[in-house]
């Protein structure tokens, strides 16, 4: 590799942008109840959407996951973002935080109330989404033979219309239960907004059709507020997964499970 190329390759940014630098700012008083999360993590992205949807007071600290600092390790030796950090308790992985902040019922619940089997439907299909569609799209950014890009694109495409059939059995929308924003629209939304952020530029990823199901899912998601104030601005997302899209070396555990065939780290 040139110096001239290595010199102009991207990095991930360590600091939010737009409306999610307005939002950790807000959030920056030391507080018992913190995120500890990365700007440019969809992971964290979850956690992140949940707190400012239910309105829960809380600390964000921006953690650089590459670093491995103490506060981070503390809660999670395996290094990994997010980490919610409750007092001198802390746990890690953001499918079992969501579930921790509706055992908090505190805020508006995500999950429906008073109704197990729509709970354990949305568990479900937000299971789909971590074993199936999540997988999928990083094979698509990380492959760099066409024919694989292509192969993987149409597999997250299915993947996508499956979870996109569920909802549509569910109403009209726009969200995934309807019109109001819950769990299964949390779990995804992270990869929904870096779809036209990250995978239409790195592997043209084409656009919803307009007026259909999936597009008024995505406007519903891109307009809703609690995603909105934790999004970056563009250049964010397209420098910090540049990496991926290149498929570099020591990009992240992530990214070498996917590269090694196994499933989410």
């Amino acid at each position: 590799m040139s110096d001239s190329k290595r010199f102009q390759q991207k990095t991930y940014h360590k600091k939010a942008t737009g409306s999610a630098l307005v939002t950790v700012k807000k959030h920056s008083k030391d507080h018992d109840f913190k995120l500890l999360g990365s700007c440019f993590c969809p992971f964290v992205q979850r956690i992140w959407i949940a707190l400012q949807f239910k309105g829960v007071d809380y600390q964000y600290v921006e953690i650089d996951p590459y670093k491995k600092p103490p506060a981070l390790m503390q809660f999670n030796p395996r290094g990994t973002v997010p980490v919610l950090q409750h007092g001198s308790w802390g746990c890690y992985e953001s499918t079992v935080l969501m579930e921790y902040l509706e055992d908090l019922n505190v805020g508006i619940p995500l999950l429906p109330q008073g109704n197990p089997q729509l709970r354990a439907d949305c568990r479900l299909w937000s299971d789909h989404i971590n074993r199936r569609i999540i997988p999928a799209f990083y094979h698509c950014l990380q492959a760099q033979e066409l024919d694989k890009q292509v192969h993987f694109a149409e597999e997250l495409q299915r993947e996508i219309a499956t979870l996109v059939d569920a909802a549509i059995s569910h109403g009209p929308g726009p969200y995934f239960l309807g019109p109001s924003l819950s769990f299964v629209d949390v779990q995804f939304a992270p990869w929904m907004l870096r779809l036209s952020r990250v995978l239409k530029p790195y592997r043209d990823w084409p656009d919803p059709i307009a007026g259909s199901r999936w597009g008024k899912w995505i406007d519903a998601i891109e307009n809703d507020e609690a995603v909105k104030s934790t999004t970056s601005t563009d250049d964010l997302y397209f420098e910090s997964y540049e990496r991926y899209a290149e498929n570099r070396p020591n990009t992240s555990q992530l990214a070498d499970a996917v590269n090694a065939g196994r499933g989410l780290p």
